[in-house]
């Protein structure tokens, strides 16, 4: 391919206009000036080609060359993926830092997958046999969790001619492919994909199983599905950032991509220190050891942050192609929107609300498309799954800017966060009354397995809480003690709910992590409270008599016993009182 060159012709911020570029096509990968600095073409005119430039475009000048790659911007996929950390176009910061020190240099080529360590490649396929793309032909030993899977790259089939045993780096050729068409292809462990691409799968398949983030307020009642979507929008200080680093660190995912996009970088760096030393719940080796990070915050290039997004979703695909569940959680969306309303309004495109292009609903809704449970393609079938999860950081907590109304209409779950539960230190922050799930009939087959009667526990807490919301506000005007006894024990119930089952402490030993049994348990056993209780009112016993029971305060510390067993005999304390205090008033009547 002959190699396309042009000439910058006009620089504004991150937007490079060049002329001459023949040849090239929208999407395409470009090197702007003396530089080389990363680029990418985002529209053509006649002669003019508008450039998105993903570094700093400080110092360039009309008149320095622009070169076309001639390909699109792409990911590099293959071992050394996992625990790796990169920046929005996968170059690896580790290896930055050894170039150039803690700041970054302009036009520093780093290759996203080291050329110099090798991998131990077993074959799983033998001369003679026929492959067609995805098929496995091998496995690398990643991680001490991770198999990597060599796959026949998408488009290709044939006949094995050759494939070897040993060590090799990712560029050397570990099997060769005869295709139909009379061409020997080498075989490497290194692929390469378009981020803007979603890479192929043979089926779509239903959604039926959660994912498990150890956090009661989301698995039990805002549940999202392996292969489903979510949305955190929330003010500042409301615990966007830990809510998903919770979820990163204990979610029952294989794979963990988290793309700090536009953030601060100070939280990211809390992440990357914090990452390594922590333990995997289920392993029990270290959770870096799953786990990949694009750190694209914000005092880098703004238009780097769109690719970030689209870097680690391609990751998470490859992976997914693999046959495992991956995580990709994002944040935030609202900075990878930003980008986007900066781009369009230094090419001058007529803005829509509030400044973002007309066609932000239909970026989002292909960001959260590419999610999804999926049969890969291969021979074998292997089952894997995309779950996207996203923060959003809507100005002032304002949910109806564009950015998350837009993205409530294709998240599948919602996480409202409220900064007046934060404000009282109440977390997660997670608003009870205006977050959803759209899972709820999917994911209930997983549910009762562990109980029969989840459905019905969940929808009347739900209602508790709601019912409880509404007397708050009567409370406020004429007192609690106002109240009937039996709206003053939803209020006491919903006490229970909040203090003993909603709030969950990040750095308790117990509490940070609730396994789905004991989520099951406990709101069974408050529930079951509740309606005992009920019968009590009914007699005419008053709450502030339930209230005192010093057994009834161990309910809002269940949470933080380890042991299903103590659990129940905690519970068995508080039935046995109650039905003392039973006893009492039916013999006073």
């Amino acid at each position: 391919m002959s190699q396309q060159v042009g000439v910058i012709k006009r620089i504004n911020g991150s937007l490079v206009v060049a002329e001459g570029l023949k040849g090239a096509k929208t999407g395409d990968a470009v090197y702007i000036g003396e530089l080389r600095l990363i680029g990418e073409v985002i529209r053509i005119s006649g002669n003019l080609v508008a450039l998105q430039c993903y570094e700093d475009t400080s110092g360039l000048s009309p008149g320095e060359p622009v070169i076309g790659s001639g390909a699109p911007l792409l990911a590099e996929l293959g071992p050394g993926l996992i625990g790796e950390i990169f920046d929005g176009l996968e170059r690896s910061e580790v290896e930055f830092w050894k170039l150039t020190g803690p700041f970054m240099r302009r036009g520093v080529k780093i290759t996203p997958l080291r050329r110099d360590k090798k991998w131990y490649f077993e074959p799983g396929a033998k001369p003679g046999d026929e492959v067609g793309e995805g098929d496995v032909i091998g496995v690398v030993q990643e991680s001490s969790i991770v198999e990597h899977r060599i796959l026949v790259p998408a488009g290709l089939r044939g006949v094995i001619e050759s494939i070897e045993e040993g060590s090799f780096t990712v560029d050397d050729t570990v099997a060769v492919l005869a295709t139909p068409d009379g061409r020997s292809v080498p075989l490497k462990l290194v692929q390469y994909w378009p981020v803007r691409v979603p890479r192929p799968y043979r089926e779509r398949i239903p959604i039926d199983r959660p994912l498990i983030t150890g956090q009661r307020v989301i698995d039990t009642f805002f549940s999202v599905a392996k292969g489903g979507t979510a949305a955190i929008p929330g003010g500042f200080g409301s615990g966007k950032t830990i809510t998903l680093q919770q979820i990163a660190k204990w979610s029952d995912a294989d794979i963990v991509v988290y793309i700090g996009c536009g953030e601060r970088g100070n939280e990211m760096a809390d992440i990357l220190t914090n990452f390594p030393e922590l333990e995997d719940p289920r392993t029990g080796k270290k959770l870096i050891e799953r786990a990949i990070f694009i750190a694209n915050v914000s005092n880098l290039p703004v238009a780097a942050r769109e690719a970030s997004v689209y870097m680690g979703v391609t990751i998470a695909e490859y992976f997914r192609d693999q046959g495992y569940d991956v995580a990709v959680i994002i944040d935030s969306t609202s900075r990878w929107a930003e980008a986007l309303r900066d781009v369009s309004g230094r090419l001058e495109e007529i803005p829509a609300e509030e400044g973002y292009p007309a066609y932000l609903g239909e970026r989002i809704a292909e960001l959260y498309e590419r999610a999804g449970r999926v049969v890969a393609l291969g021979k074998d079938k292997r089952i894997g799954s995309v779950t996207i999860m996203g923060a959003v950081s809507p100005p002032g907590g304002d949910f109806s800017e564009p950015v998350t109304s837009t993205t409530m209409r294709f998240a599948g779950a919602l996480w409202a966060l409220d900064t007046d539960l934060a404000y009282r230190r109440h977390f997660p922050a997670i608003n009870w009354l205006r977050s959803f799930t759209r899972y709820v009939d999917a994911l209930e087959g997983f549910w009762i397995k562990l109980d029969s009667q989840w459905k019905m526990y969940r929808e009347k807490a739900l209602a508790v809480l709601e019912e409880a919301s509404r007397l708050e506000e009567i409370a406020r005007v004429i007192g609690e003690r106002a109240l009937p006894n039996d709206q003053r024990l939803i209020l006491l119930t919903a006490e229970i709910i909040k203090e003993g089952f909603l709030v969950q402490n990040a750095h308790h030993k117990v509490d940070t992590y609730c396994p789905p049994e004991k989520q099951v348990k406990l709101l069974k056993i408050m529930m079951g409270f509740h309606d005992f209780a009920s019968e009590l009112v009914r007699l005419g016993v008053p709450v502030e008599r339930i209230r005192s029971l010093r057994s009834v305060a161990e309910l809002l510390r269940l949470k933080e016993k380890e042991r299903l067993e103590e659990i129940d005999s905690a519970y068995e304390r508080v039935r046995k009182d109650l039905e003392k205090l039973k006893a009492e008033y039916q013999v006073a009547r």
